[in-house]
C-alpha cells in the first residue's frame, strides 16, 4: 500500500502533526479477557471476562469426526518425531486456526460422537452397520486431537448414547432461540434439518456456505421438509431403509405435490405410476422408521457452558509442548497468536510529534516522580550495540504519547540528536522517575552507546509477560497489545515492508513513525497496570522486582562491554577447515561409490537405505531420517565407515559457516570485539540464551570447539580471561530438594559424584571404579534430572533395556531421597498445573498424572520430564542470576577494572588484568559459592588462561 492510503489506514482525515485517535464517547469498552494462567482453560470469573451475549454471538460448531475422516483420507501420511501419526492432528488444528482468523467467531465448540452404540441402534441395531472401522491410525489420533483443543481453550461436548448431530442441534437450537449465529461445519445433509435465519452450515474445507435458501436449489425444498425428503430417500451410507425406488427427484415432487411424509403416505393410493404407489403403500414402516433415525434431537440433556465455548482461553505452555512434541514447527507460531478477544476496544490517543526542542523541555518538565515513564528508542536495526538511533518516544499519560525524531528522511522536521540527548538524559538517569518500557535492555544498550546510562529501571512488559508465561516464546509487544489490550498496534513491517524492500524506520515518513512509535510507548504503559496484577496474583513480585528486572542492567553490562575476537585465527581456522572438508567429501563419495550433495538429506537417505541397505532407524514425513542421532547408532553398529564420515562432516561444516566463518562478521569495527545479546526471555526454565552469535552452543568436548574458544581473547598485553563455573550444580540442587543423605553426604564430602554413585550403584569401593562404571553412573545422575527412561539410558549406553533398567533400580535403592523428591513433586505439578523453583518461578504443566495412580512411577511423559526438570534446572538459573547480580555490584562499587563478559550455562567469563586476578577470584568464588543457602556447599571451579580454550 502506498504512503497515502497508509496514512488514511492510519490517521483517518487528520493531516496535523498531532495524531489523535478517537472513538464514540458513547461506547461503552468492554474489560479485555485476562491472561489465563498457562495450565487452565477458560476460567475467569464472571467479573474478569466479557461475555458475550448468544444474540450477539457467532458460534462455529464443529462436526470433529467428519473433518477428521476427511482430512485423514484427504492429506499424505504425516508423522511426528517419534513416528506417531499425527496428519488429521495437524490438519484438524490448522483448520480450526484458519476458521478463527477469517472468521473471527465469538465462540467454538468441537463436537465429537461417544464410543459404541447410540440410541439409534436400540430400535435398529443395523443402523450404520455398512461403515467400516475406523483405522488405526485414525483412532490413535483422536486422544491428541482432544489433547489440542483442550490446550487452545476450545470447548467440547460429546454425550454418552447420542451422536454428535443430535448435540449440534441442540447446540443450534439453543443458540437460535437466543437470536444469535450458528454455524454448523459439517457436509453431513442431516444437518440440513436445521437450517434457518440462524442456522448455517459451513464447509470448511472448500470455505464456502450453505444456507436455507440453497436448500431449495439443490433438492428443491424446504428445511422442515428435510427429514421427510430423508425419509423417503433413505441413506446407504447409514443404513437408512428409505422407500423402494423413490430417490431425490421423486422424493422432491411428492413432498410439493403432498407437503410432507404424512400426506405422501396417506395419499400414496393415488399416485398413478404403478411401482411407486406399490411401493409407497408397502413402504409405509421403513418410512416411518427413517424417519425416527434420521430426525436429529433438539433438546438433548446437555448443559452447555456458553463463556468456556468463547474464543479466549489458550493455554500457551501446552500449545507450544504439543506443538513440540508432534513436531508442528511452522503451526506453533500462528497457534499461539491465534488467542485473540472477538470484540475490538475503543483505543483513545493523541500521539504528538515533538517539533523542538523548547516543546521537547516543556514536556519533559511535567515529568514528576509520582509518574510512570514509558520509554522506547526507534533505532536503524535490531543490533543494540551497532545501531544508529532515530528517536525517542515516551509517555506518561494512558492515551497521549510523544515522539521526538534526531533522523528522519524529513530532516528539516528532525532535532538536533546532542541538544535532544542532554535534555533526555536529564530524566532517564534520575533513578527517581520509574521507567518502564518493553525490552528496556536494548534501549538501555542503545542509549548507553549515545552516552545515556537510563538509571529507575521499574517494570519490562516483555520481561514480566515472560514470568507470567514462560512457555510462550511470542513476547512481542504487537501480541500483547492485541491479546490484552484487545488493540491491534502498528507493527514494524506494516510501517518498513518485509525483505529486500524493507527501509529503515528513519526512511518512513515521519507522520506514520510518530503514530508508530509514540503507540508502542502508550501500549507499554496500558499493560504495565494490568501485567503487576497478574503478578501480584501469581506471587512473582519478588522475582521480578529483586531478580529479573535488577539482571538486566547486568545484562547491559555483558553486551556492552562484549569480548575480543582473534580475527587472524579464525581466517587460518577457517582454512584449515575447508581443507578438512574437501577431503570429507573425498571420503565419504569414496565408500559411497559414487559422488552425491552430502548436504541433501534425500540424497543421503537414499545412498544409507537404498544403495547401502543400511537399516532404517527412524521414518519422518519426508522417508528415513538422517538426523545425528540415526548416525550415531548407525556408526555403533559396525556397518561401515560411512555414517561416522557423515557425522564429523557436518560437525565440522556447521561450526565452519556458523563460527568461524561468521565471527569476524559479527565483530563490532569500533570495539573489535563481538557482542552477543543475551536473552532473559526464551527458555522456559529460566536460563539465559545468548544470540548474534549464540555462545552457548560451541563445543566443549571436541577438538574444533576448543580451537574456536581460544579465538576468544583478553582486550590487550597484561590482561587475562577468568571463567568461573558452578561444579554439578543441578545434581547440588537435586541434593538439596531430595533431602538424600547419602547423596547430600557425598557433596559435603567434596568426592567426585560420579564415582560415589558408581561405587554405590555397583557396589563396589571407590578404587574399584573403572571409568566406564564412572561413565555409566554419571549418565544415570544426569539422565536422572531429565527423566530418562530405561530405554533412552540404554541407547545412550549402548547396553540393553534390561540392564538399564537394573541400573535405575539400584540408583534408586541407594537414593531412595532422590525418587520421593520426584513423585512429590509429580503429585504437586499434578495437583496445582505447575511447578516452582528455589527463587519461586513458576512454570505451569499440563498433562501430569498423578503418580499415586501410575503402575510403573518411573515411566515419564513430556510434561512430567519438564516438571522435574524445570525445578532442577530452573533453581540452577536462579542460583547464578543471583551470583550474576552480586558479583556485579562488587565490580562496581570495589572500582574493579576487570569485566563481566559472558555467562555461558553455569559459567561466569570475565577479562582481568594482571594486578586484580587473586584479588577477583576470591571475590567471584565467594559470590557465587554464596549465592544460595543450600543443604549442600555450592563448588566453583575457577580457571585462567590467555583465550578462553585455557579456561577449561
Amino acid at each position: 500500500m502506498g504512503s497515502d492510503e497508509r496514512q488514511q489506514e492510519l490517521f483517518g482525515d487528520s493531516t496535523s502533526q498531532s495524531d489523535t485517535c478517537s472513538a464514540d464517547k458513547e461506547t461503552v469498552q468492554p474489560e479485555a479477557v485476562p491472561a489465563k494462567p498457562a495450565g487452565s482453560v477458560n476460567t475467569q470469573s464472571s467479573a474478569e471476562v466479557h461475555e458475550i451475549p448468544l444474540s450477539e454471538s457467532e458460534i462455529y460448531v464443529i462436526d470433529s469426526f467428519a473433518l477428521i475422516y476427511q482430512l485423514f483420507f484427504a492429506l499424505p501420511p504425516m508423522s511426528g518425531p517419534s513416528g506417531q501419526p499425527v496428519g488429521a492432528v495437524h490438519g484438524y488444528a490448522r483448520d480450526l486456526i484458519e476458521l478463527i482468523e477469517s472468521k473471527n467467531p465469538t465462540h467454538v465448540i468441537a463436537v465429537f460422537d461417544p464410543p459404541g452404540e447410540v440410541f439409534r441402534h436400540e430400535f435398529y441395531p443395523e443402523y450404520k452397520a455398512n461403515r467400516d472401522p475406523m483405522p488405526d491410525d485414525l483412532r490413535n489420533q483422536i486422544p491428541n486431537i482432544k489433547r489440542i483443543l483442550k490446550a487452545m481453550g476450545i470447548a467440547m461436548l460429546e454425550v454418552p448414547n447420542f451422536e454428535a448431530d443430535d448435540v449440534m442441534a441442540t447446540v443450534a437450537h439453543q443458540i437460535a432461540q437466543a437470536g444469535g449465529n450458528a454455524y454448523l461445519v459439517t457436509s453431513d445433509k442431516d444437518c440440513r434439518q436445521l437450517l434457518s435465519d440462524n442456522v448455517k452450515m459451513y464447509n470448511i474445507r472448500k470455505d464456502t456456505l450453505f444456507e436455507s435458501s440453497d436448500l431449495m436449489d439443490t433438492w428443491g425444498i424446504r428445511p422442515e421438509q428435510v427429514v421427510d425428503f430423508q425419509s423417503l430417500v433413505g441413506d446407504s451410507v447409514d443404513n437408512v431403509p428409505g422407500v423402494q425406488q423413490i430417490g431425490p427427484k421423486t422424493a422432491t415432487a411428492l413432498l410439493a405435490e403432498f407437503g410432507d411424509l404424512e400426506g405422501v403416505l396417506e395419499n400414496a393410493h393415488t399416485v398413478k405410476a404403478k411401482n411407486r404407489r406399490e411401493n409407497l403403500m408397502n413402504g409405509r414402516d421403513d418410512a416411518m422408521l427413517s424417519r425416527r433415525l434420521v430426525e436429529l434431537d433438539r433438546h438433548v440433556d446437555v448443559e452447555i457452558d456458553w463463556r468456556a465455548a468463547q474464543i479466549g482461553g489458550m493455554d500457551y505452555e501446552s500449545v507450544e509442548q504439543l506443538c513440540d512434541e508432534f513436531g508442528f514447527r511452522r503451526l506453533k507460531d500462528r497457534l499461539l497468536n491465534a488467542d485473540v478477544e472477538t470484540a475490538p476496544a475503543v483505543w483513545e490517543c493523541e500521539y504528538v510529534l515533538v517539533e523542538s526542542l523548547e516543546q521537547l523541555q516543556d514536556l519533559l518538565s511535567q515529568i514528576s516522580r509520582d509518574h510512570l515513564l514509558s520509554i522506547d528508542t526507534e533505532t536503524t536495526s535490531v543490533r543494540a550495540s551497532e545501531t544508529e538511533l532515530v528517536g525517542y518516544s515516551f509517555a506518561w499519560e494512558e492515551g497521549k504519547a510523544y515522539y521526538v525524531p534526531v533522523k528522519s528522511r524529513e530532516q528539516d522536521l528532525q532535532l538536533d540528536a546532542d541538544a535532544v540527548r542532554d535534555a533526555m538524559k536529564v530524566v532517564l538517569e534520575d533513578p527517581q522517575i520509574k521507567k518502564v518500557g518493553q525490552n528496556l535492555k536494548f534501549d538501555m544498550v542503545v542509549l548507553r552507546n549515545h552516552g545515556i546510562r537510563m538509571q529507575g529501571l521499574y517494570f519490562d512488559t516483555l520481561v514480566a509477560h515472560y514470568l507470567l508465561q514462560p512457555g510462550v516464546r511470542n513476547h512481542k509487544l504487537e501480541t500483547l497489545s492485541q491479546r490484552y489490550l484487545n488493540h491491534k498496534a502498528g507493527s514494524f513491517e506494516e510501517l518498513c515492508g518485509k525483505g529486500k524492500k524493507q527501509i529503515t524506520i528513519d526512511q518512513a515518513p515521519l507522520e506514520l513513525v510518530t503514530h508508530y512509535a509514540a503507540e508502542d510507548a502508550d501500549v507499554v504503559l496500558r499493560l504495565v497496570g494490568k501485567f503487576e496484577s497478574q503478578i501480584d496474583e501469581q506471587e512473582l513480585t519478588s522475582l521480578l522486582h529483586d531478580l529479573e528486572l535488577p539482571l538486566i542492567e547486568v545484562l547491559v553490562e555483558m553486551e556492552s562491554n562484549g569480548i575480543r575476537v582473534d580475527t587472524e585465527l579464525l581466517h587460518s581456522m577457517s582454512e584449515r577447515f575447508a581443507v578438512r572438508l574437501e577431503t570429507l567429501r573425498s571420503d565419504i563419495h569414496q565408500v559411497a561409490g559414487g559422488e552425491f550433495n552430502i548436504d541433501s538429506p534425500k540424497q543421503l537417505s537414499k545412498v544409507l537405505f537404498e544403495d547401502l541397505g543400511l537399516p532404517v532407524i527412524k521414518k519422518t514425513k519426508t522417508g528415513a531420517s538422517t538426523d545425528a542421532e540415526v548416525l550415531k547408532q548407525l556408526s555403533a553398529m559396525d556397518v561401515g565407515e560411512l555414517p561416522g564420515l557423515v557425522m564429523e562432516y557436518r560437525q565440522i561444516a556447521k561450526l565452519k559457516s556458523t563460527y568461524v566463518d561468521a565471527l569476524p562478521k559479527l565483530v563490532n569495527p569500533e570495539t573489535s570485539r563481538v557482542h552477543s545479546a543475551f536473552n532473559q526471555d526464551v527458555a522456559a526454565t529460566g536460563r539465559l540464551s545468548s544470540a548474534d552469535p549464540n555462545l552457548q552452543n560451541i563445543p566443549i568436548r571436541s577438538e574444533e570447539g576448543r580451537q574456536i574458544r581460544a579465538a576468544f581473547v583478553p582486550p590487550e598485553d597484561g590482561w587475562n580471561l577468568l571463567a568461573a563455573d558452578y561444579s554439578q550444580v543441578e545434581l547440588r540442587v537435586l541434593a538439596h530438594f531430595s533431602g538424600d543423605e547419602t547423596l547430600q553426604q557425598a557433596f559435603i564430602d567434596d568426592q567426585d559424584i560420579h564415582k560415589k554413585v558408581a561405587a554405590e550403584v555397583y557396589d563396589v569401593s571407590l578404587d574399584e571404579v573403572t571409568s566406564e562404571m564412572r561413565s555409566n553412573a554419571k549418565a544415570v545422575n544426569f539422565g536422572v534430572i531429565y527423566g530418562q527412561s530405561a530405554f533412552g539410558l540404554a541407547k545412550s549406553l549402548g547396553i540393553s533395556k534390561g540392564e538399564a533398567a537394573d541400573f535405575i533400580d539400584a540408583y534408586f535403592e541407594q537414593y531412595p531421597g532422590v525418587e520421593r523428591f520426584m513423585l512429590d513433586t509429580l503429585a504437586q505439578a499434578h495437583r496445582e498445573k505447575s511447578v516452582s523453583t528455589i527463587r519461586g518461578r513458576r512454570r505451569p504443566v499440563s498433562d501430569v498424572r498423578n503418580p499415586d495412580t501410575l503402575k510403573d512411577k518411573r515411566q515419564r511423559n513430556l510434561s512430567e520430564r519438564i516438571a522435574i526438570n524445570t525445578v532442577i534446572q530452573g533453581s540452577a538459573a536462579d542460583i547464578i542470576k543471583i551470583a550474576m547480580l552480586e558479583v556485579l555490584n562488587r565490580l562496581e562499587t570495589e572500582a574493579f577494572r576487570s569485566r563481566l563478559l559472558l555467562q555461558i550455562h553455569d559459567e561466569l567469563v570475565f577479562e582481568v588484568p594482571d594486578e586484580e586476578l587473586e584479588q577477583l577470584e576470591q571475590m567471584v568464588r565467594e559470590e557465587m559459592a554464596g549465592a544460595a543457602d543450600l543443604s549442600v556447599p555450592l563448588k566453583v571451579d575457577i580457571n585462567v588462561g590467555k583465550n578462553w580454550a585455557e579456561c577449561k
